[in-house]
């Protein structure tokens, strides 16, 4: 894990492409007097929701059945926090995740890199906090992996082959890669190889693994946990390209809350006693021991400009 974001890709892209963020991205049913590009509460309180029991989602980048348990933990202590009962909700996909919030459904949630854009602009989420190591380092690369024996030795290889990516709306499943390999190896989805999609990362690592798929563009984070829960071996899997330093999964709520249901929530996250948990089990071998603030304007800058670069739209369905 790496504090910061490295410039190799960045200022490859910014050589042929300009960024801006749009003017306007939020929904129209939000607003944002502050300019920090987050959707503002609710000044009329008959706007604003308790909800009796808080739905929590974390993002959909692997099985959710995975995560039920490792998140218990936690949600128990957000319980004593807030004095509501939580509950795990397995969302499926990106797109369900974004809707449930949308519609009110979600209060509180983990979105995924290239995913948290969306859930703020199309469901008014309001991300304040990242998993990060004591001195607040944080994140995740992109990765290209094959597998050994693949005739695949570097990133022109793919020329051909078949590549697995993840989902449009991830970050390091589709966006990131896209952008790369247009931009810095003139490889062009369909003319050059063919694009698959797999729904998820885990299943491209094993789709990979399994030799399904020639290659796979996945979050090494999540391939990291494979490994160690024994999913796949390391010698399954073969790196052929590395990217910068992108920044994880961020956690917040639905902007509509009451404000201090809102704080309570945020206390949770800063609070909890990560020694002994489930959640350190699952991801202290990337180095994380703690929940670090976040700010949306600045750590998500560069994802913003990959999604200008792909040309992502915010507007919501």
């Amino acid at each position: 894990m790496r504090k910061g974001i490295s410039l190799g890709f960045t200022c490859a892209l910014a050589l042929s492409l300009m960024f801006a963020a749009p003017a306007r991205a939020l929904d129209a049913k939000y607003q944002d007097a502050n300019g920090d590009l987050l959707a503002d509460a609710p000044a009329d309180p008959s706007k604003l929701l308790d909800p009796p029991v808080l739905i929590f989602a974390y993002t959909p980048v692997e099985d959710p059945a995975v995560y039920a348990k490792v998140w218990d933990g936690f949600l128990k202590h957000m319980e004593k926090v807030t004095g509501k009962k939580v509950v795990f909700f397995p969302v499926q996909s990106n797109a369900a995740q974004i809707e449930a919030m949308r519609a009110g459904r979600l209060h509180v949630a983990g979105f995924n890199t290239g995913g948290t854009p969306l859930g703020v602009n199309c469901a008014g989420y309001v991300p304040f906090a990242m998993m990060a190591g004591d001195n607040n380092a944080f994140g995740y690369e992109m990765e290209i992996i094959t597998y050994p024996g693949s005739g695949i030795a570097k990133v022109e290889d793919l020329k051909g082959k078949k590549l697995a990516f993840t989902s449009e709306s991830s970050n390091s499943g589709y966006k990131a890669p896209s952008a790369l390999l247009s931009k810095q190896f003139n490889l062009i989805a369909r003319r050059d190889f063919t694009p698959v999609f797999s729904g998820k990362h885990d299943n491209s690592v094993l789709g990979v693994a399994n030799k399904d798929y020639d290659a796979a563009a996945v979050a090494n984070e999540v391939m990291k946990r494979m490994i160690q829960r024994g999913v796949v071996k390391p010698d399954q899997i073969v790196s052929i390209y590395k990217s910068q330093t992108f920044p994880t999964t961020s956690y917040g709520t639905v902007y509509n809350l009451k404000p201090e249901l809102a704080a309570k929530i945020k206390q949770a996250f800063f609070t909890f006693p990560w020694a002994g948990s489930e959640l350190a089990k699952e991801f202290s071998q990337q180095g994380v021991t703690k929940f670090m603030e976040i700010n949306y304007k600045t750590h998500w800058d560069i994802v913003r400009q990959i999604d200008v670069a792909m040309n992502v739209s915010y507007a919501c369905k």
